[in-house]
């Protein structure tokens, strides 16, 4: 499975809890997530997404590292099988 068949499962998976996961670029600051997912109820969190078995380069980790001591949820997605635990977490806060 590549990358974007796992990101596309997470669009579908957002989408059918009545939220949105855009697409997040950050010009001139590589290494930021992904997706951004946004649920209904000011929940939000922010989603690294990798074919399965791979895992974030070590500028993806600083970035991770920096969002999280802001106080953000970072999330590295690399198995289906996990978008709804994720999910789960993120509407829990």
């Amino acid at each position: 499975m590549r990358e974007k068949q796992v990101e596309q499962k997470l669009v579908r998976a957002v989408k059918s809890r009545g939220g949105i996961c855009p697409k997040f670029v950050s010009p001139g600051f590589d290494g930021m997530p992904d997706r951004i997912v946004l649920l209904p109820g000011r929940h939000f969190g922010f989603v690294e997404v990798k074919a399965p078995g791979e895992v974030p380069r070590p500028l993806q980790v600083s970035r991770h590292r920096l969002v999280k001591r802001l106080g953000f949820q970072v999330y590295v997605l690399d198995d289906p099988e996990k978008i709804g635990g994720i999910l789960d977490e993120i509407q829990a806060t």
